[in-house]
């Protein structure tokens, strides 16, 4: 009996010591990093907060260019039969529980891996046998310094949360992209996206005291996982979450606060990636869920207008239109300098064409270069 319950308690330490850590993006603070889960009260949130080395970069460096294929790597064995992960960023270099993390991408079941051999990998702490995941970083990010979030609900065992976290450093792509057709084209895809329902959606957070949970034996369903997604369960098994969850993107990042929101045709700009002084973060309600925009350019496209009563377009002294219109119209005004689409049935404010690309001047179904 006595050597049964050791051989018990050996077997527990040994998938205790190992769970799954992040290995790329390189994660802060990887000197003294654990790989236990969040606390349940949610004290560690975000980041597994440990004090001055929470944030510490011990010389990591994760440059992630626009465009770009990046890859999510983990080391570890404890698997917890799978779960469902996410990928987020936050403007914040050091984030608190008010920071405010936005997806840009997610993984629905068999993440870290879908194994079905009793619901782990074979012990290793230091083992790679878990699955790499690959996404693209979005056109839509600013060039920045930002906190990236990978964040895990196992199917398995205990409800939890997993999060390591890494400093990211979002740049411009290649030189040989940088091309006055490019630029054009940039222009073009950014006015395109007005009309898109949700871009990047709030970060899940659960089973940490927010009164949002997970399901046992089943690989959580985000209530809104984005643009960027892949599902993966072995067994096609999901579920929604349980309790109080926010509505539409999942719980507030702060447990017992209430979640960023905006009246359902406002958007509130939030601190913006450094060195850029001149980007912003905004959010915009859509039905009853806070849905955060692109992280754009203050050139670029601001959140989508709220639909107009029906009634005539008006124009203003520059040429700039507002009111109703037809979808997929273009408007091009101030000497070929400027120009607007129409997107979810009300044109877009007022944005500059690239230099030395004027548009041509006037109305038309298509985009005016």
């Amino acid at each position: 009996m006595l050597t049964h319950f050791i051989a018990l308690a050996l077997a527990a330490t040994t998938i205790a010591n190992a769970h799954m850590i992040m290995v790329t993006p390189t994660p802060y603070g990887v000197s003294d990093l654990n790989n236990s889960p969040l606390a349940a009260d949610g004290s560690d949130f975000p980041c597994k907060q440990r004090g001055a080395n929470t944030y510490n970069g011990n010389g990591a460096s994760n440059e992630w260019p626009i465009g770009s294929t990046q890859t999510l790597s983990f080391k570890g064995s404890a698997v917890h039969g799978g779960g469902s992960c996410q990928v987020s960023l936050t403007t914040d270099k050091t984030p608190t529980k008010d920071s405010h993390f936005f997806v840009v991408h997610s993984i629905v079941g068999g993440c870290p891996s879908n194994t079905t051999n009793g619901g782990n990998l074979p012990p290793n702490p230091d083992g790679t046998s878990a699955n790499k995941y690959t996404f693209t970083v979005p056109d839509g990010v600013t060039p920045g310094e930002y906190t990236m979030a990978w964040t895990w609900f196992n199917r398995i065992g205990n409800r939890e949360m997993y999060m390591n976290c890494a400093p990211i450093t979002v740049t411009g792509g290649s030189s040989s992209t940088k091309t006055k057709k490019r630029a054009v084209e940039k222009r073009k895809a950014a006015a395109r996206s007005l009309i898109k329902r949700a871009t990047y959606p709030d970060m899940f957070v659960a089973n940490i005291g927010s009164g949002c949970g997970t399901s046992e034996g089943a690989d959580v369903d985000f209530p809104n996982p984005g643009d960027s997604v892949e599902r993966d369960a072995a067994d096609g098994k999901y579920a929604p979450p349980t309790g109080s969850c926010a509505s539409g993107s999942g719980s507030s990042p702060n447990p017992g606060s209430p979640p960023l929101s905006s009246s359902s045709s406002s958007s509130t700009p939030v601190a913006a990636p450094s060195p850029s002084s001149s980007t912003t973060l905004t959010t915009t309600t859509v039905a009853t869920s806070t849905i955060p925009s692109s992280v754009v350019a203050s050139s670029s496209v601001p959140s989508s207008p709220a639909t107009p009563s029906p009634s005539s377009s008006s124009s203003s002294s520059s040429g700039a239109l507002t009111g109703p219109c037809t979808l997929g119209q273009w408007n091009c005004f101030n000497g070929g300098q400027s120009f607007q689409q129409c997107a979810a049935g009300g044109w877009s404010v007022e944005q500059p064409t690239a230099a030395g690309n004027p548009c041509k001047v006037g109305l038309g179904a298509s985009a005016p270069w």
